[in-house]
């Protein structure tokens, strides 16, 4: 077994741990992240043990994404961890119907990024968003789920929907989500004048 890389930073520490097997990676993960996590879901109608399944439904995807090298770290993994958690978060409250908060939105992000669930969702409410993808019907609602949602790669996409490969895919995705742009803006103009 190679020894730890001491002189890189705490994140390059964290990732390499990870990919050892390291456990004790994901107990500082969840040391360092707990009082931001908790405080997200508590604001948004969550309660303590929401807040820690969240936190360790967002430490697993990581570790899963690292361990099978699907993991691209373009931003501090603090934002990585608080993106995806505040994701799960939106699809308990959507999925059990719970009243989501309008203090929900990009700006809880600390920093970093939007993710591209964040921007999509950015100029429109949540379930509008959900009525337009349930409008849009497969496999438009499907590749899009996989790709904001689920933050599936184009290539994991097209295998998973059966396209050509990743370029087939992308090009669907942009077709789909000029789509749900449309619903969206009908839906909105329709409750403007409705």
């Amino acid at each position: 077994m190679r020894p730890p890389l001491l002189f890189l930073n705490s994140d390059a520490r964290i990732l390499d741990g990870i990919r050892r097997g390291d456990e004790s990676a994901l107990e500082a993960l969840y040391a360092a992240h707990r009082r931001p996590i908790t405080a997200l879901v508590m604001r948004n109608n969550g309660t303590l043990d929401d807040a820690a399944d969240v936190l360790q439904d967002a430490l697993v995807i990581l570790w899963e994404r690292v361990r099978s090298g699907r993991y691209e770290h373009t931003a501090a993994i603090g934002t990585f961890l608080y993106a995806t958690a505040r994701n799960i978060w939106l699809r308990h409250l959507a999925r059990s119907r719970r009243e989501i908060p309008a203090d929900l939105q990009q700006h809880d992000v600390p920093h970093g990024d939007p993710s591209p669930l964040e921007a999509l969702e950015s100029d429109e409410d949540l379930s509008a968003v959900h009525a337009a993808l349930d409008a849009l019907g497969d496999p438009c609602r499907a590749l899009l789920v996989l790709f904001y949602w689920e933050e599936a790669s184009m290539d994991e996409a097209a295998r998973t929907l059966g396209f050509a490969n990743a370029a087939t895919a992308k090009s669907k995705k942009y077709q789909c989500k000029e789509q749900l742009k449309r619903l969206l803006r009908s839906s909105r103009d329709g409750h403007e004048h409705g």
